[in-house]
């Protein structure tokens, strides 16, 4: 029941503004969610390298969280053999599924339950998540569903958060130390204040634990800093305030790129059955 009511708390947060939506900027809908795309993978053009969404041509291929489709769009452009998208919230099927009738593509969009993914046994050859499963209540349950749902020899990629980021120790010193809650984990801190509710951080062992645990032969786990880490784009837009516009002026993203780059907030997993 607890799990229950946590996903249900999960399911209404993002149900009322998907991921995305304030760079979804335009004077009709197919220009605001261009603008959409445009700005994420400005943010975030690594995703391209993890994602590798060429290798879609001609497999089955199943993404978990579509958000606003903007990823699942260039799935659609690899030409896949089928291609599949769930979500926990309608809001973001709805919103994907009228991008890919603009787009002219097809996809069996659906919502759905990471850790109860309505497919049967080895059904994909490529299951991709990008920061959606961290959300879920039970995180080793989703990954357990994503290695059923994969044929053998199969890839999962997928990006869940790191336990010691440099968004963290942000967030910890503004909603920790400065408040005098000084025995606060990372953890406690990044579940209540990064984003939406229960929101869960992993360490690198903690991650290979899960991949292998839900039946994954093989585990490859690699650090990416983001926008969030560097204070760029919307990143902080929960957390206003003076000490937030001041940290945006004076940081010094150089310095973080060349010599912080292993605390990055994005933990980049590749695992294959």
């Amino acid at each position: 029941m607890q799990n229950s009511v946590r996903k249900d708390r999960v399911r209404d947060w993002w149900n009322q503004e998907s991921c995305g939506e304030a760079y979804a900027i335009g004077a009709d809908e197919a220009h605001r969610l261009r603008a959409q795309e445009m700005t994420r993978y400005a943010l975030e053009p690594y995703i391209f390298d993890h994602a590798k969404f060429d290798e879609g041509k001609d497999k089955d291929v199943l993404e978990v969280g579509v958000g606003m489709g903007a990823d699942h769009l260039q799935w659609a452009r690899a030409h896949p053999r089928s291609l599949t998208g769930v979500d926990l919230t309608p809001r973001a099927i709805e919103i994907s599924s009228r991008r890919f009738r603009l787009e002219g593509f097809q996809s069996d969009l659906r919502v759905a339950d990471a850790e109860s993914l309505p497919f049967a046994d080895a059904s994909f050859d490529i299951v991709y998540s990008w920061g959606v499963i961290h959300h879920s209540p039970d995180t080793a349950r989703a990954f357990a569903e994503i290695g059923r749902v994969l044929r053998p020899r199969a890839i999962a990629r997928i990006m869940i958060y790191q336990d010691r980021s440099i968004t963290g120790f942000m967030l910890w010193l503004r909603y920790a130390l400065l408040r005098g809650h000084h025995a606060m984990s990372l953890k406690q801190v990044c579940s209540e204040h990064l984003q939406g509710p229960g929101e869960k951080t992993y360490t690198s062992e903690e991650t290979r634990a899960m991949v292998l645990g839900a039946g994954f032969a093989d585990c490859k786990i690699s650090v990416q800093l983001c926008h969030g880490d560097l204070l760029q784009g919307e990143a902080g837009a929960r957390h206003t305030g003076p000490l937030l516009s001041i940290a945006r002026a004076l940081w010094p993203r150089r310095i973080v790129k060349r010599f912080l780059a292993r605390y990055g907030l994005y933990l980049v997993i590749e695992g294959r059955k």
